[in-house]
């Protein structure tokens, strides 16, 4: 069993199939008495496709966990990402029938683009075709410049600060579940990180991460 969250939100269909390239940006050059050998290079972004069928109907086989939602709903949150000019979480957890997680991909992504796709086929329902970039987060730097002098002379010593964000925010001890809330928005949302929402879910026993309930209590410590 597969749930796919984007930003939070999970689909109601976890699509089929998806399409993870894993990309590198190695070099090769051709030396006069080596011939040709791999410069390694730090690695590139991940590209992330896949197909969603968005249901305008509630089907029985279908996730709900915060109610029926139609397709319009899914495609504004898309429209969002895409506009929003923000990196946001992609969660793909797979589980076994009896709830316990295998593994997942928990990644920063950018919404690249997504095509809609509507046929007859599909009755009322809408096809999503959905491509994703791995963000890597970065930070300013500031440099820093000393100057001595000696000898009559004078030396400058340039170094590189990295800048740092500080939050003093309070951590409460429990919180309440609100009504479309995934374990994922709640560890963002309090601890400042949604890839938290693994540590979250062994603190409360909870052997499949995504099926929460409004007004369940979720231990943070």
């Amino acid at each position: 069993m597969y749930n796919f969250f984007l930003d939070g939100v999970q689909f109601p269909i976890a699509p089929s199939e998806m399409n993870m390239r894993i990309n590198n940006q190695n070099e090769t050059i051709v030396l006069m008495n080596e011939g040709e050998v791999n410069i390694l290079k730090k690695p590139g972004l991940t590209d992330i496709e896949f197909e969603v069928l968005l249901p305008n109907v509630k089907y029985p086989f279908a996730v709900y966990p915060d109610g029926f939602h139609p397709a319009a709903h899914f495609l504004e949150k898309l429209e969002q990402l895409k506009i929003g000019q923000e990196p946001f979480q992609f969660i793909v957890n797979r589980m076994m029938p009896s709830g316990n997680l295998l593994f997942d991909t928990n990644m920063s992504v950018s919404l690249e683009d997504y095509e809609i796709q509507e046929d007859a086929e599909n009755g009322f329902d809408i096809v999503v075709s959905i491509n994703l970039k791995q963000d890597r987060p970065y930070g300013t730097k500031r440099l820093k410049v000393e100057t001595s002098t000696s000898n009559g002379g004078t030396t400058k010593k340039a170094t590189v600060e990295k800048q740092r964000p500080t939050t003093s925010k309070k951590i409460p001890k429990s919180v309440t579940v609100k009504s479309g809330d995934t374990l994922w928005a709640i560890a963002k949302r309090e601890l400042g990180d949604g890839s938290k929402y693994t540590e979250l879910a062994k603190i409360n026993n909870l052997a499949n991460p995504s099926a929460i309930k409004a007004g369940q209590v979720i231990k943070l410590e």
